[in-house]
């Protein structure tokens, strides 16, 4: 027998796939891109350079790859449905690492853009940090965005057939809070992994983040969070609050000496692209805000004293697709595995965690 190995990636070659769809109730249009277990036809193409798909993530900024074929041929059969939604400022295909890792192991992975609160809405100056009703916009359209998005993955609009009792969900960031909210209305969700999110109390009593989580979810299900303890942006503070808030079954899992953005594809660029942003937005501040700036500031080290953006990855791929395995498969082998010890398990791979207790 194989011994069960969530970190090795999976036997199907990948295949990603784009869509425009529009919810007619809302009059709102979103991009959204799914990746899942290609054919055998294409087995390699998804490590090809020559075949791997490319994007712009912004127009005129260069093109990105990812390990996952244009419009591949799919492989038959029904699979468990993942959806991702992607932080503030954010963009669908931020963590391409995790969705092609998971559709390698026979899962169909969703992720939506949230317009108006994407990498190009930031850049055009639409986002507006800080705006109340700017973020009580968010509050309300995020969640809805994701159920629609599984309403038309059940569907089977995408053209590949979803097992609709094995739906699970996870987020960064702004989308870690996404997650977290979305059980509240939607009963389809079996399993969720938040990854440094959002919501946690941290001293705000005005928080709208904070204040719109309830944790009276329609059913238990079952949590594994993964967080930085140097996480610049939301500090471990916050994650500690949502821990406690959270109820049972619920697992956070701490990668040391990381930051905010070792959850998006691309670590080391994305780190110190943002520090210089934020070293520049700083200067043309008011006074108030240029405090809070400053304060995040001194917290945020550039890529070269945090860990490597490869150690994250291998963290959020391996336990990720072994807390999905375990509840929406039910898979032993993966129960099992996240019931063992973690952090040697970790430590073995050259990567240090710690446990939220």
């Amino acid at each position: 027998m194989t011994e069960y190995d969530p970190f090795k990636r999976g036997p199907h070659p990948v295949g990603t796939r784009q869509f425009a769809w529009t919810d007619q109730s809302r009059d709102h249009e979103m991009p959204v891109d799914i990746w899942y277990p290609a054919s055998d036809a294409h087995a390699g193409e998804d490590f090809d350079p020559a075949k791997m798909a490319q994007y712009e993530m912004v127009p005129g900024f260069g093109h990105s790859s990812q390990h996952a074929v244009m419009d591949a041929e799919s492989e038959p059969g029904s699979f468990p449905l993942v959806v991702f939604s992607h932080g503030y400022g954010g963009e669908r295909r931020q963590s391409t690492f995790f969705y092609t890792h998971l559709a390698s192991h026979g899962y169909v992975v969703a992720a939506m853009d949230h317009v108006g609160n994407t990498t190009i809405n930031m850049i055009n100056g639409e986002s507006r940090t800080g705006d109340l009703e700017f973020m009580h916009r968010f509050i309300q359209s995020r969640p809805a965005d994701v159920s629609f998005v599984i309403d038309r993955m059940i569907g089977g609009d995408a053209g590949v057939k979803i097992d609709a009792n094995r739906i699970g969900m996870s987020g960064h960031s702004f989308g870690g809070w996404t997650t977290l909210k979305t059980l509240e209305n939607d009963d389809r969700i079996r399993a969720i992994l938040p990854l440094a999110p959002a919501g946690g109390a941290n001293g705000d009593d005005e928080d709208p983040l904070s204040t719109a989580l309830t944790f009276d979810w329609c059913q238990k299900v079952p949590a594994l969070y993964i967080v930085s303890d140097l996480d610049s942006i939301l500090p471990l503070s916050g994650m500690r609050d949502l821990y406690q808030r959270n109820p049972e079954p619920k697992i956070v899992v701490i990668l040391e000496n990381a930051d905010h953005f070792h959850f998006n594809d691309d670590v080391e660029a994305n780190q110190d692209s943002f520090k210089v942003f934020m070293e520049a937005a700083t200067a043309d501040a008011d006074e108030d805000t240029k405090r809070g700036m400053d304060a995040m500031l001194s917290l945020m080290k550039p890529s070269s004293e945090l860990v490597p953006g490869t150690h994250a990855y291998n963290l959020i791929n391996g336990l990720g697709l072994s807390h999905f395995d375990a509840n929406l498969r039910d898979n032993k082998d993966a129960a099992t595995f996240l019931q063992s010890d973690l952090r040697s398990v970790m430590a073995a791979r050259g990567i240090t965690i710690s446990l939220m207790t």
